[in-house]
């Protein structure tokens, strides 16, 4: 197993390996040490985790160790550092942390294809802040076998990396309904929005048209009910309105 690159998903900090091995804390020959978690069977397929923040990258590992304790896990701060420890095992997927970087900025998808270049056949799956249909269409373009928002559950982060390894393809349901919301609102009015709002905006626009509450909004969408109202806010200053009335108003007048 030979990874030539080292794409810049992270810094090189030393990770955390939690699979079947002895208890303790083991000190490497830096000094820091690697916490090993006697979990899971040595024939079970690796899931490696990638990420900078070493906060992160250990608490999702131990998430995923205590809901699936058949997994073995390797949490680390880059490919090399996977590459270095010495009885890692054959990863089944990389689980590659992004935070608040988007897929659709230019470095960080060329990092992206570099990385599925890099690891082969392996499945990789991105998981991110953002869960706006672009960015998860900008991933699975780039060879990602999955998209997982930082939104979704423990439970629904271990069944997506399960799917990942059984050859499918995770997709959160709040990129389906928000897709299916923005094809019902082309398809319902004359005048498309798509050029002045993103996807999830033009969604939230053919609610507002409707009348609907930004509860009702946030249940149908799948999102916080503070997200609408950060949508809203974006809407409100596209359209230069004060109020949601204002905001009905105006597009009305422009799918006249």
């Amino acid at each position: 197993m030979v990874y030539s690159q080292n794409p810049d998903f992270s810094n090189g900090a030393t990770g955390v390996a939690i699979h079947n091995g002895h208890n303790g804390h083991l000190p490497d020959s830096s000094g820091v040490g690697k916490i090993r978690l006697e979990s899971g069977h040595q024939n079970e397929g690796l899931v490696v985790i990638i990420d900078k923040r070493a906060l992160e990258r250990e608490c999702l590992a131990r998430g995923l160790v205590e809901h699936n304790p058949s997994l073995r896990v390797s949490a680390v701060g880059s490919l090399d550092e996977f590459h270095n420890i010495a009885d890692a095992g054959e990863p089944s997927a990389f689980l590659v942390l992004l935070g608040a970087k988007r897929v659709t900025d230019q470095s960080v998808r060329a990092e992206l294809l570099n990385f599925v270049s890099e690891v082969g056949a392996v499945p990789v799956i991105v998981v991110a802040d953002s869960d706006e249909p672009g960015e998860i269409l900008a991933a699975l373009e780039s060879g990602a076998r999955g998209y997982i928002p930082t939104s979704v559950t423990v439970k629904v982060a271990a069944e997506a990396t399960g799917l990942a390894r059984a050859g499918g393809i995770f997709v959160p349901a709040s990129c389906v309904l928000a897709l299916r919301e923005i094809i019902h609102a082309t398809a319902s009015s004359t005048r498309p929005l798509t050029g002045m709002f993103t996807v999830r905006e033009a969604a939230v626009v053919e609610a507002l048209r409707k009348g609907k509450a930004n509860k009702i909004i946030a249940y149908e969408l799948n999102l916080c009910e503070s997200t609408v109202k950060v949508h809203i806010r974006n809407i409100m200053k596209k359209l230069k309105a004060t109020n949601r009335t204002e905001v009905a108003y105006k597009l009305r007048e422009m799918m006249l």
